[in-house]
């Protein structure tokens, strides 16, 4: 993918507008990265990030029950519920502020779907490699208020050490949240990390670029990002692929 924003190699913006987008009734879908029906062999990760989907479902919709393997994979619901049922008998509704956390390891067969049926159901879902292979798979959901991530960077899911998180991977990456009202987050990354943002609301400027809604930025080796603004963060810390 070449970004329509480019200021050197390690700092590259992600218009919305540039993903990949697919309406199927039920599902309207946008793929920062190769991902199901869209392919682009130029893009198809960053990092040891695979996918990073940013999804709405209608009421009462889902994706029946399907199976995965050697994938940590991580949805944050932005609004509406998330039901969410596997056959390692698991169940459970994650609400608006939630974190859904599976690793399918060795495999596993889930369903996901809109919990509500008057309501449209808005989340990302994203996919991280995983550190290790062969692991047995599992499942957690943490729910968190807007006073855990109100201007300041909330890690729920981790793999470094030196991170506090209540969710763990295998892989070295970090996922993080933050809901900024007039405010600046600062994240810092060691050296050859990569660095993932997603707007999912609001107006931003991250290290001084102007960001809307559905907007990433790609950063390589880059030490420190600050985003300040109004609105709702994504971000990812993760390694290169290994």
């Amino acid at each position: 993918m070449t970004p329509a924003t480019t200021h050197n190699p390690a700092f590259s913006i992600q218009r919305s507008n540039e993903r990949a987008f697919f309406e199927h009734g039920w599902l309207k879908t946008f793929h920062s990265f190769s991902f199901a029906e869209y392919v682009d062999p130029d893009n198809l990760n960053w990092g040891a990030l695979r996918v990073f989907n940013d999804d709405e479902i209608a009421a009462g919709q889902g994706f029946p029950p399907h199976p995965h393997r050697d994938m940590e994979i991580v949805t944050y619901v932005l609004s509406g519920e998330l039901a969410h049922e596997d056959n390692m008998g698991n169940r459970g509704i994650v609400g608006a502020g939630g974190v859904q956390f599976m690793s399918a390891g060795t495999g596993v067969r889930h369903s996901e779907f809109n919990n509500s049926q008057s309501q449209p159901l808005h989340l990302v879902q994203m996919w991280v490699l995983p550190g290790k292979l062969g692991t047995p798979p599992s499942y957690g959901q943490m729910q968190f208020g807007i006073e855990d991530r109100h201007n300041r960077w909330l890690y729920p899911v981790s793999g470094q050490e030196h991170v506090e998180a209540p969710i763990r991977i295998t892989q070295a990456a970090t996922f993080g949240v933050a809901r900024v009202d007039d405010a600046m987050v600062v994240h810092e990354f060691a050296p050859s990390r990569y660095g993932f943002l997603f707007v999912a609301d609001g107006v931003v400027e991250a290290n001084g670029e102007a960001l809307h809604k559905g907007d990433a930025v790609r950063l390589f080796d880059v030490p420190r990002l600050g985003v300040k603004g109004h609105g709702e963060l994504v971000l990812w810390d993760v390694p290169a692929l290994s």
